[in-house]
C-alpha cells in the first residue's frame, strides 16, 4: 500500500510516536468522543480503538478505508468516507462535544486547525502532527519571529504546548521536513469580548505587512484614523498578545459605531 503524493500521505512507522500522540489524548478526563482525521493504515487508530470511548474516523482514501475494514482495525461504521475539510461537524456526534486527533496531512494542516476555530464550542482540545514549522508558529509566544495569524488565532481560543519533535525516519515515505506533536486545549473563556469575524480581519490586516506598525496597516479599517496617533500603534504585530488585538477589535468597533452615529 503506497502512499499517495494527492493526499499528502506519510504513514507514521514508528509505533512509540504513535503511542505518545495517543497518549496525548487519553489521559484527559471524561473522555468520550473522539475524532481521528486521516487513519491511513490506522498505526495510531489501533491505540484508541481498544479504549473505552466513541472513536470514528474520517479518511478520504478509498484504499485506506478499505485497508481499515478489512483489517479490521476499525468497523464500517465508525468510517466516514470523506475528506475533513467537508465535513459537517455539527454531524459527527450528533451535535455533542467530541476531541480531535491525527497524524494530519502536511497539505491541509492550517484549514485543520482553522476548521477547529469555526467549530470551537464542539472541539475542547486536539492533539495532532504537523509539520514542525507551522506547530512552531502555532504555539509561538508574542515577539517571535514565527509569531503570526494562526498563532493568534489558535491561542485566542486554545493554549498550546509541544509533546514531542519527531523526525523524518518515522515516517514512510520520510517526508523532507520534521514534524512536531502539538496538544491544543480550549481556553475557559473561549468567548472573545469582541465580534470574532472582526477580530480575524484585524489580526490578519495587521500581518499583511509584518514590518510595519500598525497605524499603518490599519488605517483602511477605522474610519477615523485619528485614534492611530496613539503611540500604542507604533508596534509591529509580532509584539503584540492576543488580548491587544481584542482590544484593538474593541476600539475599532467603539470608534466606528460613534462615526455611523455622528
Amino acid at each position: 500500500m503506497k502512499a499517495k503524493k494527492s493526499f499528502g500521505q506519510h504513514f507514521l512507522i514508528n509505533e512509540y510516536i504513535a503511542k505518545t500522540i495517543a497518549n496525548g489524548l487519553l489521559k484527559t478526563e471524561n473522555l468520550k468522543n473522539v475524532l481521528e482525521i486521516g487513519p491511513g493504515k490506522g498505526v495510531l487508530t489501533k491505540y484508541l480503538s481498544t479504549q473505552d470511548i466513541c472513536l470514528k474516523v474520517v479518511e478520504a482514501d478509498q484504499d485506506m478505508v478499505d485497508y481499515l475494514t478489512r483489517n479490521k482495525i476499525v468497523e464500517p461504521d465508525q468510517i466516514t468516507f470523506l475528506d475533513f475539510l467537508k465535513l459537517n461537524l455539527s454531524k459527527v456526534f450528533d451535535g455533542q462535544p467530541f476531541y480531535l486527533i491525527g497524524n494530519y496531512p502536511y497539505n491541509i494542516s492550517s484549514q485543520i486547525l482553522f476548521k477547529m476555530i469555526n467549530s470551537k464550542e464542539l472541539v475542547p482540545e486536539m492533539v495532532g502532527m504537523f509539520q514542525k514549522e507551522v506547530a512552531d508558529r502555532v504555539v509561538a509566544p508574542p515577539g517571535s519571529k514565527t509569531y503570526g495569524v494562526i498563532s493568534v488565532l489558535v491561542q485566542a481560543y486554545y493554549t498550546g504546548e509541544t509533546i514531542i519533535d519527531v523526525s523524518p525516519d518515522s515516517f514512510s515515505p520520510p517526508p523532507k521536513v520534521n514534524s512536531s506533536v502539538i496538544r491544543l486545549k480550549r481556553k475557559e473563556d473561549y468567548v472573545l469580548s469582541c465580534d470574532d469575524r472582526l477580530f480575524r480581519s484585524v489580526v490578519k490586516t495587521s500581518f499583511s505587512s509584518r514590518r510595519k506598525m500598525l497605524r499603518n496597516t490599519l488605517k483602511p479599517l477605522f474610519l477615523d484614523s485619528k485614534i492611530l496617533h496613539d503611540p500604542f500603534y507604533n508596534q509591529r504585530p509580532e509584539q503584540l498578545s492576543v488580548q491587544d488585538f481584542v482590544d484593538i477589535t474593541i476600539n475599532l468597533t467603539n470608534q466606528n459605531n460613534k462615526n455611523y452615529e455622528s
